[in-house]
C-alpha cells in the first residue's frame, strides 16, 4: 500500500467521542510530521469552518477544511485568507421550507448553515450556548428562515431525543431533494453536497488522484467520502450495516497515523 498524498478524517465519533470537544493533543505533531512528509491533512466534518479551525488551532494554517458535510471546502491559510475552494448552496425556497418543517415538529430544532455562520430560528438559549461554547460555532438567532442574509448550504435537525423517529419522518419527503444523513446521535443533516463530492472536488483542485487518499469515518454521513477514496478506514464503533460495507477497521486514528509515519 503506497503512502497517501491526502488524509481526510471525520471528527465526531472518529477523532473524538460524541459529545467531546477537545482533540487528542498527540494529533497535532502527527499532522505536522505528515506535512513534512508531503501528506496533507484535511478534517472532514458536518461542523462549521470556524468551529473546525478552533478545534485544530495549533495546525489550522497548515491544513485544508472540508466543512458542513462537504458543502464548503477551504484551502490552506489563515482564517481570513484561506481560499474558498468550493461552496454548494441549496435552493433557497426549499431550504427555508425544510427548516420551517423541522421547527414545526415538537421536540426538534432547526439549524441553518451559511458559509461560516449558524442561524437558529426561534432557538432555545441552551442550544445557542451549546453551539457557541462547546462547538465554537459562530451563531445568530433569527425569527424565521427567510431572515438568513446569505446562501443556505445546510439545514440540520437537532434531535435531542435521538434521530431514529425524526429521520423516518423527514427523510422520505426531503431525502429525494437533498442528501439526508445521520450526523451523530442527535443530528440529521440535509445538504446538496456531501463529503464524497467535497473530497472529490478537493482532489481535483489539488491534482490528487482519489486513489491516493485515506479517509476515516464512523457514520452514515461519511459513507460517500469512504466510497470515494482509495483507502477507507471505518471506526470499530460504527454501526453493523457500515461494518459490513467497509472491512478495513480502525480503533484509533492517531495510532494509524503513527504507524504510517513509521513506515515512511
Amino acid at each position: 500500500m503506497f503512502p497517501p498524498k491526502l488524509i481526510a478524517s471525520d471528527i465526531d465519533g472518529t477523532l473524538i467521542p460524541y459529545g467531546a470537544s477537545a482533540l487528542p493533543r498527540e494529533l497535532f505533531p502527527l499532522i505536522r510530521r505528515l506535512g513534512t512528509a508531503g501528506i496533507l491533512f484535511c478534517p472532514a466534518s458536518g461542523r462549521q469552518y470556524h468551529s473546525m479551525r478552533r478545534a485544530f488551532a495549533p495546525v489550522a494554517d497548515e491544513i485544508c477544511f472540508l466543512c458542513e458535510n462537504g458543502a464548503v471546502v477551504f484551502g490552506v491559510g489563515a482564517e481570513e485568507e484561506a481560499p474558498l475552494l468550493s461552496k454548494t448552496a441549496m435552493p433557497r425556497a426549499e431550504a427555508e421550507a425544510l427548516a420551517r418543517e423541522i421547527g414545526a415538529v415538537s421536540g426538534l430544532g432547526a439549524v441553518i448553515s451559511g458559509q461560516n455562520m449558524s442561524y437558529l430560528p426561534d432557538a432555545s438559549p441552551s442550544l445557542l450556548r451549546d453551539l457557541n461554547e462547546r462547538l465554537g460555532n459562530r451563531v445568530a438567532a433569527i425569527g424565521d428562515p427567510g431572515e438568513v442574509p446569505e446562501e443556505i448550504i445546510k439545514v440540520s435537525a437537532y434531535c435531542p431525543q435521538g434521530v431514529r423517529e425524526p429521520f423516518a419522518l423527514l427523510a422520505p419527503r426531503w431525502g429525494t431533494r437533498f442528501h439526508a444523513a445521520e450526523a451523530g446521535p442527535v443530528w440529521i443533516d440535509f445538504t446538496l453536497a456531501d463529503k464524497g463530492s467535497g473530497i472529490r472536488g478537493l482532489c481535483e483542485t489539488l491534482g490528487i488522484d482519489p486513489a491516493e487518499v485515506w479517509a476515516f469515518g464512523d457514520n452514515y454521513n461519511d459513507v460517500s467520502m469512504l466510497e470515494s477514496v482509495g483507502t477507507p478506514w471505518l471506526m470499530e464503533s460504527a454501526a453493523e450495516p457500515l461494518r459490513a460495507r467497509f472491512p478495513r477497521r480502525c480503533a484509533s486514528v492517531t495510532q494509524e497515523l503513527e504507524a504510517l509515519l513509521r513506515s515512511l
